[in-house]
């Protein structure tokens, strides 16, 4: 009996040594890549990013403190820019980003949140998609489950809680349909500014 004991006690130990030396390394990559995303040479950046994330496209763009969680999980396709500040969160499912990808300051795309009406807080993750051709503006928040068509506009601030269609334009909170895009879609986007 007191072996047993022993063995589960044994057994509880190594488990929280197991989580705490995970949640020591997820906090040192947190770290350095904010130290990596403070320096300006974008080509450090995108370097790090390529070996970090599921998948970087060729000529993409990543500003100063742009920042991953879960990079593993991440899927971004060729000549993205994503400005400074931008949160991409692959913790709960896949988030996979298209080509021609223009995603402005200060962006938040989740694809994990709580559960408002869980008595135990529960998480709900839910995969992002956003095709080619998509143009973010600032300070726009993308919740979990969401897949934003091609083409489409996101305005300043909009808080993205449902699909979108191909070509619309979305603004508010929630995003709803204010416009329709009429342009053919053929530009490839190369932005890559010295310093930022």
């Amino acid at each position: 009996m007191l072996c047993l004991l022993y063995i589960l006690y044994k057994r509880r130990v190594e488990l929280i040594i197991m989580i705490y030396w995970r949640d020591f390394i997820k906090g040192l990559f947190l770290l350095l890549q904010e130290l990596i995303t403070i320096i300006p040479c974008w080509q450090f950046r995108r370097l790090f990013f390529k070996i970090v994330t599921k998948n970087l496209g060729e000529g993409c763009f990543i500003m100063r403190k742009a920042c991953m969680v879960n990079p593993r999980n991440i899927s971004i396709g060729s000549h993205v820019v994503i400005n400074k500040s931008v949160m991409l969160d692959g913790r709960g499912a896949e988030l996979i980003i298209g080509d021609n990808v223009d995603i402005a300051q200060e962006t938040n795309i989740w694809t994990l949140e709580h559960d408002v009406n869980d008595p135990n807080h529960r998480e709900v993750p839910g995969k992002v998609v956003i095709e080619d051709h998509v143009w973010i503006a600032s300070r726009v928040t993308i919740l979990p489950g969401v897949h934003i068509g091609r083409g489409a506009v996101v305005a300043s601030g909009a808080v993205v809680t449902q699909n979108v269609a191909p070509m619309a334009i979305v603004g508010g909170i929630p995003a709803k349909v204010i416009g329709q895009r009429k342009n053919p879609l053929t530009y490839i986007q190369k932005y890559t500014p010295f310093f930022q």
